[in-house]
């Protein structure tokens, strides 16, 4: 993986663009773009207006542009063999990630607008990164309960697994403010993991990172802390990232 560039990358030309203040609706979940519609165009009609707003769909794309950054900027999974590594590479080559239809108990999340940024992340990954052997972007929870969780990751072959850790912390770090990365438990799957504090307009997001042999993965757990997130970190990574 490559070092991040110094400013993120944005939602590609052809990507949907976040609409002028968007929000979270209080019950009826993100907007949908209308017949005809290219999502996020201003001066498109919309429909009636939530009766609060806040910023969502920002939010929810300054996070994929960091997912771009960090994960996806021209990486390129290396392929290896050495003699005293053979059994971890042949776990890596069994390694695949996936998109439950349940993440910690919470259900995929299919809004439309969701949808929308979850499809663009796999387009992005399959487009950008070399020798992946499968990629996943979802979306998991409810934003209307503060109960959201983004996912992104990808398997292959890694050769520095600590290498593609630590530029994943650096890419956080510099793009989302994210803080206090601190080593936590990784779980059954081995590997390095890594959570910290992150923020994104007001909203408090726990992120946490992982990098083995087989894959490299990201977690944005919306309105949480770190702390809160690493309770379950395991049993998340351990539905995303699977072995045959």
């Amino acid at each position: 993986m490559s070092q991040p560039p110094a400013t993120p990358y944005g939602p590609p030309h052809d990507s949907p663009t976040p609409p002028q203040q968007p929000g979270y609706p209080q019950q009826q979940g993100f907007p949908a773009p209308q017949p005809g519609q290219s999502y996020g165009d201003p001066g498109a009609p919309v429909g009636p207006p939530p009766a609060k707003k806040s910023k969502a769909g920002k939010i929810i794309l300054i996070v994929l542009a960091v997912v771009l950054v960090l994960c996806l900027g021209g990486a390129a999974i290396s392929w290896f063999a050495l003699k005293d590594e053979v059994g971890d590479v042949v776990d890596a080559t069994k390694t695949r990630v996936v998109a439950p239809a349940t993440l910690a108990g919470r259900a995929k999340n299919t809004d439309p607008q969701l949808q929308t940024v979850a499809d663009q992340m796999v387009t992005d990954m399959k487009s950008e990164v070399q020798n992946e052997t499968s990629t996943v972007g979802a979306f998991y929870g409810d934003p209307t309960k503060q109960d959201l969780i983004m996912i992104t990751a990808v398997s292959g072959v890694m050769a520095d697994p600590k290498k593609e850790l630590d530029e994943a912390v650096t890419g956080l770090s510099t793009e989302l403010a994210v803080t206090n990365m601190a080593a936590v438990e990784a779980g059954p799957l081995g590997g390095e993991a890594r959570c910290g504090d992150g923020k994104a307009e007001s909203v408090p997001l726990g992120v946490c990172v992982w990098a083995d042999r087989g894959s490299v993965g990201l977690v944005v757990v919306y309105f949480k802390t770190a702390e809160q997130v690493k309770a379950e970190f395991v049993t998340i990574r351990g539905q995303i990232e699977q072995r045959s």
